[in-house]
Protein backbone atom coordinates (compact mmCIF):
# COMPACT_ATOMS: atom_id res chain seq x y z
CA UNK A 1 0.00 0.00 0.00
CA UNK A 2 1.45 3.32 -1.22
CA UNK A 3 1.55 6.45 1.15
CA UNK A 4 2.59 9.62 0.60
CA UNK A 5 4.65 11.01 3.57
CA UNK A 6 7.72 11.16 2.02
CA UNK A 7 6.68 12.10 -1.90
CA UNK A 8 8.31 15.65 -0.88
CA UNK A 9 12.03 14.21 -0.56
CA UNK A 10 11.66 11.86 -4.14
CA UNK A 11 14.18 13.64 -6.48
CA UNK A 12 17.94 15.19 -6.23
CA UNK A 13 19.01 17.73 -4.03
CA UNK A 14 21.66 19.57 -2.52
CA UNK A 15 21.86 19.12 1.14
CA UNK A 16 23.72 21.40 3.66
CA UNK A 17 24.57 19.50 6.73
CA UNK A 18 25.61 20.86 9.96
CA UNK A 19 26.82 18.24 12.57
CA UNK A 20 28.63 17.79 15.83
CA UNK A 21 32.10 16.44 14.47
CA UNK A 22 31.91 13.28 16.18
CA UNK A 23 27.84 12.75 17.12
CA UNK A 24 28.85 10.13 19.45
CA UNK A 25 30.72 12.44 21.77
CA UNK A 26 27.90 13.40 24.26
CA UNK A 27 30.29 16.39 25.31
CA UNK A 28 30.96 17.02 21.92
CA UNK A 29 30.51 20.85 20.81
CA UNK A 30 32.66 21.34 17.85
CA UNK A 31 30.18 21.78 14.98
CA UNK A 32 31.36 21.55 10.86
CA UNK A 33 29.46 21.91 8.28
CA UNK A 34 29.34 20.75 4.69
CA UNK A 35 27.41 20.38 1.55
CA UNK A 36 26.02 16.65 -0.33
CA UNK A 37 24.21 15.28 -3.05
CA UNK A 38 21.15 13.79 -2.31
CA UNK A 39 18.80 11.55 -4.11
CA UNK A 40 15.41 10.03 -3.52
CA UNK A 41 13.29 7.49 -5.46
CA UNK A 42 10.22 5.41 -4.45
CA UNK A 43 10.57 1.57 -3.89
CA UNK A 44 8.46 -1.73 -3.44
CA UNK A 45 5.09 0.13 -5.70
CA UNK A 46 5.57 3.61 -3.36
CA UNK A 47 5.74 1.64 -0.05
CA UNK A 48 9.26 2.55 0.77
CA UNK A 49 12.37 4.50 -0.46
CA UNK A 50 15.67 4.54 -0.52
CA UNK A 51 18.15 7.61 -0.62
CA UNK A 52 21.62 8.24 -0.80
CA UNK A 53 23.75 11.34 0.43
CA UNK A 54 27.29 11.99 -1.47
CA UNK A 55 29.86 14.06 0.45
CA UNK A 56 32.66 14.36 -2.09
CA UNK A 57 34.17 17.06 0.52
CA UNK A 58 33.67 17.29 3.95
CA UNK A 59 36.27 18.09 7.39
CA UNK A 60 35.38 14.20 7.99
CA UNK A 61 36.65 13.23 4.63
CA UNK A 62 33.87 12.21 1.53
CA UNK A 63 32.03 9.60 2.60
CA UNK A 64 28.47 7.99 1.47
CA UNK A 65 25.24 7.32 3.38
CA UNK A 66 22.21 5.01 2.07
CA UNK A 67 18.71 5.19 4.11
CA UNK A 68 15.87 2.88 3.43
CA UNK A 69 12.55 3.65 4.33
CA UNK A 70 9.16 1.19 4.84
CA UNK A 71 6.09 2.10 5.48
CA UNK A 72 4.22 -0.46 7.86
CA UNK A 73 0.27 -0.31 6.68
CA UNK A 74 -0.85 -2.32 9.48
CA UNK A 75 0.41 0.31 12.36
CA UNK A 76 0.87 3.41 9.55
CA UNK A 77 4.40 3.68 11.01
CA UNK A 78 7.67 4.15 9.14
CA UNK A 79 10.96 2.51 9.56
CA UNK A 80 14.13 4.05 8.70
CA UNK A 81 17.40 2.52 8.52
CA UNK A 82 20.80 3.77 7.90
CA UNK A 83 24.15 2.76 6.64
CA UNK A 84 26.96 4.21 5.39
CA UNK A 85 30.32 3.32 4.67
CA UNK A 86 32.16 4.85 7.34
CA UNK A 87 31.12 1.92 9.13
CA UNK A 88 30.68 -0.79 6.16
CA UNK A 89 28.19 -3.81 6.62
CA UNK A 90 26.14 -1.80 9.28
CA UNK A 91 22.70 -1.06 9.41
CA UNK A 92 21.61 0.98 12.22
CA UNK A 93 18.31 -0.42 13.99
CA UNK A 94 16.00 1.31 12.83
CA UNK A 95 13.85 4.32 14.20
CA UNK A 96 9.70 3.99 14.24
CA UNK A 97 7.47 7.18 13.85
CA UNK A 98 4.84 8.33 11.60
CA UNK A 99 4.19 12.19 10.57
CA UNK A 100 1.40 14.61 12.37
CA UNK A 101 0.48 17.92 10.49
CA UNK A 102 3.97 17.84 8.20
CA UNK A 103 5.84 17.35 11.25
CA UNK A 104 7.66 13.32 10.98
CA UNK A 105 8.60 11.80 14.43
CA UNK A 106 11.04 8.43 14.39
CA UNK A 107 12.62 7.15 17.64
CA UNK A 108 14.77 4.16 18.81
CA UNK A 109 17.36 2.90 21.51
CA UNK A 110 20.27 1.84 19.72
CA UNK A 111 23.87 0.93 21.80
CA UNK A 112 26.21 3.81 20.93
CA UNK A 113 29.65 3.71 23.37
CA UNK A 114 28.93 1.55 25.65
CA UNK A 115 25.26 3.19 26.52
CA UNK A 116 21.84 2.74 25.32
CA UNK A 117 20.97 5.93 23.56
CA UNK A 118 17.47 7.59 22.39
CA UNK A 119 18.12 8.54 18.84
CA UNK A 120 15.48 10.83 17.61
CA UNK A 121 15.18 11.63 13.76
CA UNK A 122 12.68 14.53 12.74
CA UNK A 123 11.53 15.77 9.43
CA UNK A 124 9.94 19.27 9.19
CA UNK A 125 8.28 19.50 5.40
CA UNK A 126 6.25 22.48 5.92
CA UNK A 127 9.20 24.76 6.03
CA UNK A 128 10.15 26.64 2.87
CA UNK A 129 13.00 24.00 2.43
CA UNK A 130 12.66 20.31 3.83
CA UNK A 131 14.90 20.17 6.88
CA UNK A 132 15.87 17.13 8.76
CA UNK A 133 17.98 16.56 12.20
CA UNK A 134 18.71 13.58 14.78
CA UNK A 135 19.19 14.09 18.17
CA UNK A 136 20.55 12.12 21.19
CA UNK A 137 19.09 11.59 24.70
CA UNK A 138 21.96 10.21 26.79
CA UNK A 139 19.63 10.25 30.03
CA UNK A 140 16.50 7.94 28.69
CA UNK A 141 14.90 10.44 26.86
CA UNK A 142 14.94 13.20 29.77
CA UNK A 143 16.73 16.12 27.61
CA UNK A 144 17.71 16.00 23.86
CA UNK A 145 20.31 17.67 22.45
CA UNK A 146 20.64 17.84 18.35
CA UNK A 147 23.49 16.87 16.81
CA UNK A 148 23.33 16.57 12.76
CA UNK A 149 20.81 18.66 10.95
CA UNK A 150 20.36 18.91 7.01
CA UNK A 151 18.50 21.50 4.68
CA UNK A 152 17.86 20.03 1.09
CA UNK A 153 17.48 22.72 -1.28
Amino acid sequence: MATTDFDFLHGEWTVQNRRLRDVTDPDGTEWIEFVGVGTCEPVLSGGGNVDRLIVRDSPLGAFEGLTLRLHSPDDDVWRIWWSSDRAPGVLDEPVVGRFVDGHGVFDAVQRIRDSDVHVRFEWFTTEQHPRWQQSFSWDGGSTWSVNWEMTFR
